[in-house]
């Protein structure tokens, strides 16, 4: 849109008269007027408000906003486009990720979005000991192959494979162990540009929000379950002796909650932290995989289940999940991998 000026006096306000006498002026009419050209363009009379001296008032509002931004663009490219988005509240679902996050933007707070972006970052562990093999899982928090895992999943451990979630094999060895935290760090051999996992921050959960779990219960590698976050600081007690794990009935690992004990006797070596309880299922093999945010950030390192159809001192061959599992907090792993990657064997 353009708009004409004139110098301040020129003529008075209002007034659109011609001069009185323009031969005078230099004019030379003909009467009667001539007629116009074919097909002339015709002006259109202006739509808007009319002010008081006959010109057309500029818009005002958001209408108006809109419209300078959407001219803007052509000046500014993205900057603006981004802008305008923001007025008109519309997004752009194109980009791979949400800042900050892990998960696609056009499958933000889906658990299918979540297992996407996490997946390639879950493993399965294979430990090998005098007391038999089991099976676990284990989180990438390197490119390099550091995977932190839970202790009891390879305590004891003589040898120790990793097979990634596209099916890669690698061996591993055991860099650091924390058994008070229940907590390992390994590093597998000739891997390099693996998908580290976002460790994000278990202070800011709160009781009923979404989660996701990710590991290999009974050796099946990137099983998916979701529930959501249903208590938090529970107190759990689990074994830290070596092969506890793999000598429990039903293939479960040995925890104790309230006084007692599931999945066969926790032996006369244990520790207790605080975790956080979920209903996502987790079934044998979950342990040292990941309990996961609805961005895709590991919130928790999933350790033990409750079984209600083991009672102390025993186990069952159907043990399975019945909507209580519990996590260690991921601030908790992250204050502890400094004393994990200095090779403690706690």
């Amino acid at each position: 849109m353009t708009e004409s000026f004139r110098r301040s006096g020129e003529y008075p306000e209002g007034d659109h008269q011609q001069p009185a006498y323009p031969e005078h002026a230099g004019f030379q009419h003909s009467y009667p007027p001539p007629p116009p050209p074919p097909y002339a363009p015709q002006t259109p009379a202006p739509t808007g408000p009319v002010g008081p001296t006959g010109s057309r008032r500029r818009a005002k509002g958001p209408f108006a906003l809109l419209a300078a931004v959407a001219i803007a663009a052509a000046a500014v490219g993205g900057g603006t486009a981004y802008a305008f988005q923001q007025l008109t509240g519309t997004q752009d679902t194109s980009g791979t990720t949400v800042n900050g996050t892990q998960v696609a933007a056009s499958s933000k707070g889906t658990v299918a979005g979540v297992a996407a972006a996490v997946t390639p970052s879950i493993v399965e562990i294979n430990a090998t000991s005098n007391a038999g093999q089991s099976t676990g899982s284990g989180v990438v928090i390197t490119s390099g192959g550091e995977i932190i895992t839970n202790n009891h999943v390879i305590s004891g451990a003589t040898s120790v494979s990793v097979v990634m979630s596209d099916g890669k094999k690698y061996s591993a060895k055991v860099v650091g162990t924390d058994s008070k935290k229940d907590l390992a760090l390994i590093k597998v051999s000739g891997a390099s540009g693996l998908k580290p996992a976002s460790l994000g921050n278990s202070d800011n959960i709160q009781v009923g929000q979404e989660v996701v779990a990710i590991g290999s219960p009974e050796g099946l590698t990137g099983t998916v379950t979701s529930g959501i976050v249903s208590a938090l600081d529970r107190d759990v007690t689990v074994a830290t002796g070596e092969g506890q794990q793999q000598q429990q009935p039903g293939g479960g690992w040995p925890f104790e909650y309230g006084g007692r004990q599931f999945n066969g006797d926790t032996g006369s070596e244990t520790t207790t932290y605080k975790a956080i309880q979920t209903d996502a299922s987790l079934n044998p093999g979950n342990s040292g995989g990941a309990l996961i945010d609805m961005n895709g950030n590991i919130v928790g390192i999933n350790s033990a289940m409750y079984s209600a159809s083991s009672g102390s001192g025993g186990g069952s061959s159907d043990a399975g999940s019945v909507g209580l599992g519990f996590a260690i907090p991921i601030n908790t792993v992250k204050g502890d991998l400094a004393t994990l990657r200095a090779g403690a064997t706690n």
